[in-house]
């Protein structure tokens, strides 16, 4: 086969450093924005972004030849080197996250999910949705070691 064709999509969630609520209603708008040219820069499209003052959501195209982990790494300290320039000094993302794929006829039902972040957190903690996410996707995780 003379090229190579690839659909990666990931649903990506992180938090706040020590989960503290960080993330202001006034600037979501634009952090996602943010996270958007981050995401292109490294070819890739962000396709949904939400979450809530502690977390964040993404769902993301990324291409084969950027791994996971590296997109995750380059949104992180970008977008955190960002808040520093505004004047956030107190700003950090916790150390981890989680990476789910998401099939191609998923991306609405993750999108919705993703957008819906207020909703799902009436009733539910950062925690919560964190392990019932990781229990979903039938990762092992030992507790002790999930929140730096």
């Amino acid at each position: 086969m003379a090229h190579t064709f690839t659909q990666l999509y990931f649903h990506v969630v992180f938090g706040t450093k020590n989960r503290e609520s960080l993330i202001a209603t006034a600037w979501q708008p634009d952090l996602y924005a943010y996270l958007g040219g981050i995401i292109r820069n490294r070819r890739g499209d962000l396709l949904a972004a939400g979450g809530m003052p502690d977390h964040i959501h993404v769902l993301v195209r990324l291409p084969a030849s950027v791994a996971v982990s590296d997109a995750v790494r380059d949104i992180k300290a970008v977008s955190s080197g960002w808040r520093h320039q505004q004047g956030d000094a107190q700003f950090a993302w916790q150390g981890g996250y989680g990476a789910f794929s998401v099939s191609r006829s998923q991306i609405e039902v993750v999108r919705r999910y993703i957008h819906r972040q207020e909703e799902h957190h009436r009733t539910r903690t950062f925690q919560e949705e964190f392990v019932a996410l990781l229990d979903r996707h039938n990762l092992e995780y030992d507790p002790r070691y999930l929140w730096d």
